[in-house]
């Protein structure tokens, strides 16, 4: 009998002092200020310039280098201002975009106070086939490097 392993979606979550539209604002439009640098797919072409999200179910989800080169990342698949986003991550265990590849990010924006609880869920890493495993370790430390830099930007 062979038995699959299935990796545990990466959850992480913060709160931030920003209203949920803000912050929905602030991790959409705004994702080039917060978004690291050296977290580019195209590092070696371009250096990373902007991180964008077509704002709308079936955009796109890409980076630009400064170059003007685009690398894609995914795709939108549900915006649901100011409380949901949902992303298709099609990017490979090799850093690759593969449009055959679909893992999701979803980020939800709950009101908390005078604030906003931003909870963010990157599932169906098993997809990747056998990177799966070492994908998901390194999606841990990614998104939590990530959630932090938007937490200092969104508050």
């Amino acid at each position: 009998m062979t038995q699959t392993i299935t990796p545990a979606p990466i959850r992480k979550s913060v709160r931030v002092k920003a209203a949920p539209a803000r912050a929905f604002e602030i991790f959409t439009a705004g994702a080039s200020r917060w978004w690291l640098k050296s977290f580019s797919i195209s590092l070696t072409k371009s250096p990373i310039k902007d991180v964008i999200f077509e704002p709308r179910a079936g955009g796109r989800w890409f980076e630009r280098g400064e170059d003007g080169s685009e690398c894609s990342w995914g795709q939108v698949l549900a915006w649901e201002p100011p409380a949901r986003l949902l992303l298709a991550w099609q990017i490979n265990h090799e850093f690759k975009y593969d449009p055959a590849l679909m893992t999701e990010v979803e980020v939800r924006f709950t009101p908390d106070g005078g604030g906003t609880l931003v909870e963010l869920e990157h599932r169906h890493i098993e997809r990747m086939g056998q990177g799966a495993t070492a994908m998901r370790g390194r999606f841990e430390q990614g998104w939590g490097a990530l959630i932090g830099s938007f937490a200092q930007h969104a508050s």
